[in-house]
């Protein structure tokens, strides 16, 4: 029996009872119902990736379920673990060492709502609430509070991350990333920064101007949307939002591009920082409300994901202007499919003789259920052959910071995936999340691949067909690459 297979009872706790108790942690008892809709059935083990890593029930939604409840009800009674906390430190590396890919949601025929259990846990790590009662969680090492202080300065501000592309672009023509990577040293005292160099991309080159704030539908107009720009995506991947652009207009959309807009809060919200994460929502809210936009397009899977989970962030009278701005959130495909199902794609698809493996993001197929759209619009591409990883449903290791901060597993999740797209000699990797192209990159690279295929959006992908690109256009890039820029904001 493994050392963490042991978390029967959690410092005193009473074994669960499936009868709802009160505990400051969950007052109005909801966390504690949504774990007693868990009828420990195992469906969820065999698409954990976790669970396929080391084959232990802790490490899986039904293990973490058992912890979770365990902390309910040792909360409710005031048991205690080793250090006065409710749960021992175990019982906090179990649960930090889920992804929150989401597998298990559409595999449970008990309809377990497991997102909203494993964000709840998350945010007792990160926001443990105050008073007399023990705390949930044990409390984090200095070591982690610094690297997670660090990860949310940066990340979810775009002004800052593009500070760092030039001492990024002169680490990697130095070979000074290399060096880092390599050192023993570095990855014991600062793993977070290692792999953080370890997936990142070469930054854009060139001056990109800045998206237009409103670019005109081309024809009749359909719709006025507006478009998350995001946070890595348009700092990293500015190629990405300019084809969302051109697509939308040549599909008959006005495109809004709010200069107010900030990060959505989706980093925050999937680890925990719920007060962080509904400054960043409200944000959000207001600047495409000010906007005056039909609908809100989003091209990153995890923004998409978190930005229709508004409505579980705020309650009170919050919470009808998180319902309607979430029922105006779509994913790009998931739109473009709407389009299509009123009156038909408008414009013309050119052939793009390639073949190319469509890696489904988890946020986006998990989360949000979007399996069909992308896919069909990608088969309707002429020439295009879309063919399908031998795991098209197991998350790739990115899960938006969980590589940073769990790099072993995400390393071991990372080789998987690209021996399964590597397997597959396609010589195109298309995606519709920027997590998952850094990731996946990355791990073609680590496995040696001596000519790696290229990565793509799948608005890139799209785009292309609609300008009747070259094909070279998208596989002569390799990895993380970037073509030469194009106007930004200006279909073509």
């Amino acid at each position: 029996m493994s050392e963490h297979q042991d978390e029967g009872k959690v410092g005193g706790a009473p074994e669960a009872t499936g009868t709802p108790s009160t505990s400051p942690i969950d007052p109005s008892g909801e966390l504690r119902a949504l774990a007693s809709d868990c009828v420990h059935c195992g469906f969820c083990l065999p698409v954990c990736p976790t669970y396929q890593l080391w084959g232990e029930e802790m490490d899986s939604p039904r293990g973490r379920i058992h912890l979770i409840t365990q902390i309910l009800d040792g909360a409710a009674a005031g048991g205690t673990a080793a250090g006065g906390t409710a749960a021992s430190q175990a019982t906090a590396t179990h649960l930090d060492r889920c992804l929150g890919c989401m597998a298990c949601v559409p595999a449970c025929p008990s309809g377990v709502h497991y997102d909203r259990l494993i964000e709840a846990a998350r945010s007792w790590a990160e926001e443990p609430p105050g008073g007399p009662a023990p705390a949930p969680l044990p409390p984090r090492s200095p070591r982690e509070r610094a690297a997670r202080a660090a990860i949310f300065a940066t990340f979810p501000y775009p002004a800052r991350l593009r500070m760092l592309t030039r001492p990024l672009r002169a680490a990697q023509r130095t070979g000074m990333m290399r060096r880092i990577e390599g050192s023993a040293l570095a990855a014991w005292l600062a793993p977070e920064l290692v792999a953080s160099l370890r997936v990142a991309p070469s930054p854009p080159r060139g001056h990109r101007p800045a998206l237009a704030r409103r670019v005109p539908a081309q024809g009749p107009r359909r719709a006025v949307v507006g478009l998350l720009t995001g946070c890595v995506q348009q700092v990293f991947f500015p190629d990405v939002n300019e084809a969302t652009v051109r697509i939308l207009a040549a599909e008959g959309c006005d495109v809004v591009i709010p200069r107010k807009q900030g990060c959505c809060g989706a980093l925050s919200l999937h680890s925990g920082r719920v007060t962080e994460a509904a400054g960043f929502a409200r944000r959000t809210m207001t600047a495409f409300e000010d906007a005056g936009v039909d609908v809100v397009v989003v091209n990153s899977a995890g923004c998409g994901s978190a930005m229709k989970e508004y409505t579980h962030l705020f309650g009170g009278d919050e919470a009808p202007r998180a319902g309607r701005f979430t029922s105006t959130v779509r994913d790009l495909s998931e739109f473009l499919a709407e389009l299509a199902a009123d009156g038909g794609p408008r414009a013309v698809r050119h052939p793009l003789p390639v073949t190319a493996v469509y890696h489904e993001a988890c946020h986006l197929g998990h989360a949000q259920g979007i399996r069909r759209q992308p896919r069909d619009l990608l088969r309707e591409i002429p020439g295009l052959e879309l063919v399908e990883p031998s795991d098209p449903g197991t998350c790739c290791g990115s899960a938006g910071v969980y590589n940073l901060l769990q790099p072993e597993a995400a390393g071991e999740l990372g080789a998987r995936k690209a021996a399964s797209v590597l397997a597959t000699g396609a010589p195109l990797v298309i995606s519709a999340n920027p997590g998952c192209s850094l990731q996946i990159s990355a791990a073609m690279a680590a496995a040696g691949s001596q000519s790696p295929p290229a990565m793509a959006h799948i608005a890139e992908v799209l785009d292309a067909s609609l300008r009747g690109a070259a094909v070279s256009e998208l596989t002569g890039r390799a990895g993380t690459g970037d073509p030469e820029p194009r106007a930004a904001g200006v279909p073509d």
